[in-house]
């Protein structure tokens, strides 16, 4: 009993120490003491799912597996659950090339892309093991594309292209998968041949042709008609001589040969018949050009003609390409393209002075017929016998023009090549080095029986030693040099660099004159004094800037210096016929007063030439020199008014010579004042028929006209001054008086000199005021 109550306050005395005993966070009490508590064992899924649980003295921590996130350890009240990390997203994943990744959950896998095989085999592997991705070979499958078609391997992927003369009937050309089978081009459409009949072959089809059609023994080619009787007619129709009999017979034979039905033909025998066609033409042409061409005109459009229709009916036969060949008198180069599509890209073609540059999509034109052809042929000695047929240009430009280079003709198989899409650029070198204007021109058979025309063609680039021209057409080309360049004339220079100084001392005497002598001094003097000074200073603006182009600006302002000054002349000019008209007419009011002459005399230019300027300030200079532009008429603010002051004077010097014979036939005429008044109206009328006449004849000076019009402008322009003084001042017997005295006053001792020069000057001031009051009223 004693044992039992001792036992049981054992007991007691053990449950009273462990409820009096406090351990701490993550130790639980076991037999009396603290001790660790194992979470990751107490509480199942403590850490969530996809995580690993970490036991640690008195606590733990979570960590995601591998393949999930987050990365960093963590405990059930982070609240944290671990998600997957898609590899194929972020960039971890490394399957290598031509490989795709597959995401797994806390994984991920590798499959080869469509195309491709694994090397070990097996469907799916995993990065670093060494697995490649290399390429499937689908052709090695002979039934992959079926029959009739050829298989074509690239990485990844195959693709099927149906035999030569065999397609698909839905027109694809490139296939991997079709329910169609290839099929003949005959079996697919029976009018593949055009003219022909379409026979299936080994190598798919081939058009024979019927009479009158070709393919130029190219089976596969569609067939064409030759068309031989127009062909040939169109090449005899303008022909009058027997020359072109060898070619035409030539052309004739080949045509008509070609023509025969084409079964009887092979391949090899149509590549033999080329060349020789080729030899045999141009040994014809030799032959016609020996010596020189005679014929007319109508014969050379005719030669012309034959020429291209021969380069196109033999470059089909050719097989290879370039062709070149060079006899005594042409040069030739022929291209030829063949193939299913029309060639693409630019082609240049040349002999030795010659050059032809164009695009495939040219030479082919809206129909392709299998092939393209473009040939070149230049003719070595043609131009020295056609140095004429230029009326034409003549006529249009008012030039001379002289061939300066090599003749060419270009052709293509294109039969609508009058107004090309996109032009042809052809480059000649010059027969001779030259500077001068050249002119791209071709040869127009419509234009008069044949004629050379600039028409369709630009001059893009032309220097001393070659001219580029860019024309909308084909044909037969040449390039022109102009010829009576004014700039380079030595005569005319000479007569000019003499006269025009000769000129302008003269009118320099003429201005002291009409300035100094004050017994000559009056109105119709002083419109004299200013006419002067106007051509002064406009011969002299023209004897040191006429020809400085190479200042655009500087050229311009001396255009319209010239432009001003002359018409200027002309302004004091009608100022003169308005003053004899006055004197004649309007008997009591002879004089003018300043203020309106000099308007008239300066404004009316200045207002004409501001106008001008304004609305065209390109007009003012040239390429050639410095003066108005004649092309776009611009020249007629010029012309205009001096036609207007010559109509106006011619006018008024009729009236004045009908008043003065009224005068003379008077019963109490004042001779003396009549007899003044008709020799300024002599001089008046010479100077205006030789200022209008030489401005007449100017016109043709700037326009490049015939020599002769160049001669008679330079002449009269030149010596203008000259003229002027021997009107004005030499033919005067008072300005005479006034030169001796002046000498005799130079002559004589100083001390004479003086005392007459102030008698003299007092018995001019006299005259001079005498003149001055009555002299011009007393009619």
């Amino acid at each position: 009993m004693r044992n039992m109550y001792l036992l049981s306050l054992g007991l007691l005395l053990s449950l009273t120490e462990n409820i009096m005993m406090d351990c701490d966070v993550g130790q639980k009490k076991r037999r009396g003491s603290c001790v660790d508590d194992n979470e990751c064992e107490s509480e199942l899924n403590i850490c969530g799912k996809n995580a690993n649980c970490f036991n640690t003295n008195g606590s733990y921590y979570c960590h995601c597996e591998r393949g999930f996130t987050p990365t960093h350890n963590f405990t059930q009240m982070d609240k944290t659950e671990c998600q997957d990390i898609n590899e194929c997203v972020d960039g971890s994943a490394d399957c290598g090339p031509n490989a795709e990744c597959v995401n797994s959950e806390g994984d991920y896998s590798c499959t080869c892309e469509t195309g491709y095989s694994p090397s070990d085999g097996k469907e799916v592997f995993i990065a670093g093991q060494g697995v490649q991705c290399i390429d499937r070979i689908e052709c090695d499958d002979s039934s992959v594309c079926g029959i009739n078609a050829t298989c074509h391997n690239i990485p990844g992927s195959f693709y099927c292209i149906c035999a030569e003369g065999f397609r698909l009937k839905s027109g694809k050309t490139n296939f991997t998968e079709s329910d169609e089978p290839c099929m003949s081009e005959c079996d697919i459409d029976k009018s593949i041949c055009e003219d022909g009949i379409c026979q299936n072959s080994k190598d798919g089809h081939e058009c024979v042709c019927m009479s009158g059609f070709t393919n130029y023994g190219h089976k596969q080619m569609k067939c064409t008609e030759l068309k031989c009787d127009t062909f040939i007619s169109e090449s005899k129709g303008s022909q009058a001589s027997p020359e072109l009999t060898e070619l035409v017979s030539l052309m004739t034979n080949s045509c008509l040969g070609l023509s025969a039905n084409e079964s009887v033909r092979n391949e090899r025998f149509t590549q033999v018949d080329g060349k020789i066609l080729l030899e045999a033409f141009m040994k014809a042409l030799d032959d016609l050009l020996h010596g020189g061409f005679k014929g007319n005109n109508h014969q050379l459009s005719a030669l012309f003609n034959l020429v291209e229709n021969m380069l196109k009916l033999i470059g089909p036969l050719l097989s290879e390409s370039p062709t070149k060949r060079s006899s005594t008198e042409t040069e030739l180069e022929l291209l030829v393209k063949r193939g299913s599509s029309p060639p693409e890209g630019d082609f240049n073609i040349s002999t030795s002075s010659t050059q032809f540059a164009s695009h495939w999509d040219t030479a082919t034109g809206n129909t392709y017929l299998g092939f393209s052809t473009a040939a070149l042929l230049s003719y070595k000695g043609l131009g020295k016998s056609l140095q004429h047929f230029f009326n034409h240009l003549e006529r249009q430009t008012n030039q001379t023009f002289k061939i300066n280079s090599k003749l060419l003709t270009a052709t293509v198989s294109n039969t609508e090549t009058a107004n090309l899409k996109k032009s042809v650029t052809l480059t000649f070198s010059h027969l001779e080095r030259s500077n001068e204007n050249h002119t791209c021109v071709f040869w127009d058979p419509d234009l008069e029986g044949g004629a050379w025309s600039k028409e369709g063609c630009t001059t893009v680039s032309s220097s001393d030693v070659q001219t580029v021209c860019s024309c909308n057409h084909l044909s037969s080309f040449a390039v022109l040099m102009a010829l009576y360049d004014i700039g380079v004339v030595y005569e005319l220079s000479l007569i000019t660099w003499v006269g025009l100084p000769l000129s302008l001392v003269c009118l320099l005497i003429c201005i002291a004159t009409f300035y100094f002598v004050r017994s000559i001094q009056s109105t119709r003097n002083t419109i004299h004094l200013h006419l002067c000074v106007s051509l002064f200073i406009a011969y002299f603006v023209f004897l040191v800037g006429i020809a400085r182009t190479e200042n655009k600006v500087g050229c311009a302002v001396v255009a319209g210096v010239l432009h001003y000054f002359f018409l200027a002349s002309f302004c004091w000019m009608c100022l003169e016929g308005v003053q004899l008209f006055r004197m004649v007419v309007l008997v009591f009011n002879t004089t003018l007063r300043p203020i309106y002459m000099f308007a008239s005399g300066y404004g009316v230019p200045a207002v004409i030439v501001a106008i001008s300027a304004t609305a065209h300030p390109s007009g003012y200079g040239t390429n050639g020199y410095c003066w108005l532009n004649f092309e776009d008429g611009f020249i007629w603010s010029f012309y205009g008014p001096v036609c207007a002051i010559i109509i106006v004077n011619v006018l008024f010097f009729l009236i004045t010579i009908w008043k003065l014979a009224e005068k003379f036939s008077s019963l109490n005429p004042d001779l003396n004042n009549l007899r003044k008044i008709k020799a300024f109206t002599v001089t008046a009328i010479a100077q205006l028929c030789v200022l209008g006449i030489m401005w007449v004849f100017g016109c043709f000076q700037f326009n490049k006209d015939t020599l002769a019009m160049s001669y008679i402008f330079t002449i009269l322009s030149s010596l203008q001054g000259v003229l002027m003084f021997i009107m004005h001042c030499w033919l005067s017997k008072q300005v005479r008086e006034e030169y001796a005295k002046f000498l005799s006053c130079i002559c004589a001792p100083q001390k004479r000199q003086y005392s007459e020069f102030g008698s003299n000057q007092t018995s001019k001031s006299q005259a001079s005021k005498s003149v001055q009051h009555t002299g011009e009223s007393n009619i």
